[in-house]
C-alpha cells in the first residue's frame, strides 16, 4: 500500500460487503488496535438531520477556546479525506495510508474469521479512532453516528456526553417504520450515567428517548425545555436568536448556516458545552461560544456558492431535510424566481418528499446521477405527480443550461442526495470560476 489511490481503492472495496449492522467486528478490529475508543474524549452524537451541523457547532466551538478537535463524519461533499479530520482540516494523504496500512492485514484476518468481513464504514471508523488516539492525539474527538445508533460501529465508543439531534423518517428498511422505531435505535448510543442532550420534539420519540435515558440514568437536557432559543430572526449573514439556559442567556447569538433549524443544531452543541464546563471537563467563555457559531462552516449545506444570480447547494436527502430546505428558501427568497435541480436515491421515502415541491413556488427539475440506489429522473417524476416538472437525465448539461439562463435576481438551489451534491459541487465551481 503504496499509494494515496491504492488506500482509497482499497477502503472503497469493502462496499460490497455492504450494511452489516452489530458490533461484534467493531470490537474485534478495535482490541487487535489496542483500544484506541478507550484513549479518547469523545463526543457522540446521533439524529436524523443536523449531526454534521451539530458537529461542526461543537467543533467551532471547542477551537474557539483554544482545543485540538477530531471529527469523525460522513459522507464527504469534496473530498473522501473530510471525513477524518482534525481542527476542520482533512487528514493528509500520507496519514490515510499509513492507516490503511495498520488496519488492512487486521481486516483481513478478521474475514478469516467466523464474525466476517468488516464494512467500509467499520474501516473508516476503526481508522479514525486510532489515528485521533495515536498518530494525531486531540483533547476531544466528535464522533458523528453512520446509521441509527444502537448497532453502528461509533457506539464502541464511551464518551462524555451524546446528543440526539432530532428523530425522522429514514433509513426506514432498516431502523423501522415509526417514530418509536426509529427514535429506540438512535437512543441505543446512550450510556449509563452519560448526560444526553436532544433537539427530539415528537412526543413519541421523546417518551422513547426519556425511557432509555431513565434505564441508563443518564441525565436528559430537552431543547424546547431544558434549554431553548428565543427572538428567532433571519439577517443577511445567516440567521440570530436568544439562546437561554438556567441563568445563562446570550442574545443575538448568529450562525452563518442558513436556515432556522440550524439554530436548534447550535442551541444543542451550546448547551452541552456549556454543561460540560458546569462539570469542570473544559474551560469555555461566552465570546468563544459567540464567536465559535458564527464562523462554523459546513459544506452542502444551504451553501450559497455565487450571489446575483444565486447559486445554492444543499443536502436534502430526505423528508425532514427537504422540508427545512423549502421552508429557508421560502423566507430568504420567496420573493425571487427560483429553480430546483433535484436528484435522490430510490429507497428514500419519494413520494412524500416530492409531494413537499408543490408547496413551492418555483421551477422543479428532476435528473438522476451515476450511483447505484439512485433513482432515474423519470421515475421521480412518476412517483410524485409532478406533470410540471421537468426531466433531464445529463444532470451536468442540465445545470450548465440552467445557470446559463439565469437572471441577475434569480435563485437557483441543488438539492437531493448528499452524494448527488458531492459530484454537483465540483462541477458547479467550475462553472462559476470559468
Amino acid at each position: 500500500m503504496n499509494t494515496y489511490s491504492e488506500a482509497i481503492s482499497w477502503i472503497h472495496s469493502r462496499l460490497k460487503h455492504g450494511i452489516n449492522l452489530g458490533l461484534a467486528r467493531m470490537e474485534w478490529l478495535l482490541k487487535e488496535m489496542g483500544s484506541p475508543e478507550k484513549k479518547l474524549k469523545a463526543i457522540h452524537v446521533a439524529g436524523t438531520n443536523g449531526k454534521g451541523s451539530t458537529v461542526t457547532f461543537l467543533r467551532s466551538i471547542l477551537n474557539e477556546a483554544g482545543y485540538d478537535v477530531g471529527t469523525f463524519t460522513s459522507p464527504y461533499i469534496e473530498s473522501f479525506n473530510e471525513r477524518i479530520s482534525i481542527n476542520g482540516s482533512p487528514i493528509s494523504d500520507d496519514d490515510l495510508i499509513e492507516l490503511v496500512r495498520i488496519v488492512k492485514p487486521l481486516a483481513e484476518d478478521l474475514e478469516k474469521g467466523e464474525l466476517g468481513p468488516p464494512t467500509e464504514f467499520e474501516i473508516i471508523t476503526a481508522m479514525a479512532m486510532y489515528y485521533f488516539a495515536n498518530i494525531r492525539t486531540v483533547d476531544f474527538t466528535i464522533l458523528e453516528v453512520g446509521l441509527g445508533g444502537r448497532f453502528d460501529s461509533t457506539n464502541t465508543i464511551q464518551p462524555l456526553m451524546t446528543i440526539i439531534t432530532n428523530i425522522g423518517m429514514d433509513h426506514i428498511n432498516i431502523l423501522g417504520d415509526t417514530i418509536g422505531k426509529i427514535a429506540y435505535e438512535k437512543a441505543g448510543i446512550i450510556k449509563e450515567g452519560i448526560p444526553l442532550f436532544t433537539g427530539a420534539k415528537q412526543e413519541e420519540a421523546v417518551s422513547v428517548i426519556r425511557t432509555e435515558a431513565e434505564k441508563k440514568q443518564a441525565e436528559i437536557f430537552q431543547l424546547g425545555i431544558d434549554f431553548s432559543i428565543e427572538n428567532y430572526q433571519s439577517i443577511q449573514s445567516g440567521e440570530m436568536f436568544t439562546f437561554l439556559m438556567k441563568e445563562t442567556r446570550y442574545e443575538n447569538l448568529k450562525v452563518s448556516l442558513l436556515g432556522r433549524h440550524q439554530t436548534e443544531n447550535a442551541a444543542l452543541a451550546a448547551a452541552s458545552l456549556l454543561h460540560m464546563k458546569e462539570k469542570g471537563l473544559l474551560h469555555l467563555e461566552e465570546n468563544e461560544i459567540r464567536q465559535g457559531l458564527e464562523k462554523a462552516y459546513w459544506p452542502g449545506r444551504m451553501e450559497v456558492l455565487r450571489e446575483n444570480p444565486t447559486v445554492i447547494l444543499d443536502g436534502a436527502h430526505n423528508t425532514e431535510g427537504l422540508e427545512a430546505f423549502l421552508s429557508t428558501m421560502k423566507d430568504r427568497y420567496g420573493e425571487k424566481k427560483a429553480r430546483i435541480i433535484f436528484a435522490a436515491l430510490e429507497d428514500k421515502d419519494l413520494s412524500v418528499m416530492l409531494q413537499l415541491f408543490k408547496n413551492i413556488n418555483a421551477e422543479v427539475y428532476l435528473t438522476e446521477f451515476d450511483f447505484p440506489r439512485a433513482a432515474a429522473a423519470s421515475k421521480l417524476k412518476e412517483i410524485g405527480k409532478m406533470d410540471d416538472a421537468s426531466t433531464e437525465r445529463d444532470w451536468r448539461s442540465l445545470i450548465r443550461r440552467v445557470i446559463s439562463e439565469l437572471g441577475p435576481e434569480d435563485v437557483l438551489a441543488v438539492t437531493g442526495s448528499l452524494y448527488f451534491i458531492s459530484e454537483a459541487k465540483p462541477f458547479i465551481m467550475n462553472i462559476l470560476t470559468g
